[in-house]
């Protein structure tokens, strides 16, 4: 048996317009099957965090035990609800900037003092370095991505002022 191959007639396959343009509309379809493929990867990815991060969002901020729907009577009595803006209780530790607040339920909240904000004892503004561990304090600001309040206003109050058993920190 012998095989003859031409060469030239298959240089002209190769060389054929028909050929050349299934080439580059089959590779142009692989590399759209390919970024569409990794689009459906980071948006899965990113619908995932999403997803886990609202599963998990009472747990990272403090939230009610029994979740935001919860038990509808103890809810509405007020006691479960989230403090997201502010916080009263005893400064449990200071570094530099940022203070440690023990609130009801021994919830610990992480404060940040920003430069604007105003820290009051009765009616006359203190710096922050006049904060001391163990002064009880109002804290009213707004939360940040990192679950911590960044504070507005922080008002030192006094030693007897927590006159309810539920109200004090424990």
């Amino acid at each position: 048996m012998n095989i003859n191959i031409d060469f030239n007639e298959i240089n002209k396959i190769f060389q054929s317009k028909k050929l050349k343009i299934t080439l580059l509309a089959l590779g142009a379809l692989i590399i759209l099957l390919a970024v569409f493929g990794l689009g459906m990867k980071v948006g899965f990815k990113k619908a995932e965090f999403s997803f886990r991060w609202a599963e998990n969002y009472h747990r990272n901020f403090a939230g009610p035990r029994g979740g935001f729907l919860g038990d509808f009577r103890r809810d509405f009595e007020g006691k479960d609800f989230i403090e997201a803006h502010g916080v009263f209780g005893s400064i449990i530790k200071i570094d530099g900037s940022t203070l440690v607040i023990k609130g009801v339920n021994n919830v610990e909240k992480t404060v940040l003092i920003k430069n604007d904000t105003t820290i009051e004892r009765f009616r006359e503004t203190i710096n922050p370095s006049d904060l001391k561990v163990d002064d009880n304090v109002v804290v009213i600001g707004e939360p940040n991505d990192s679950g911590q309040i960044e504070a507005k206003l922080i008002r030192v109050m006094p030693e007897k002022f927590f006159p309810m058993p539920m109200m004090r920190p424990r």
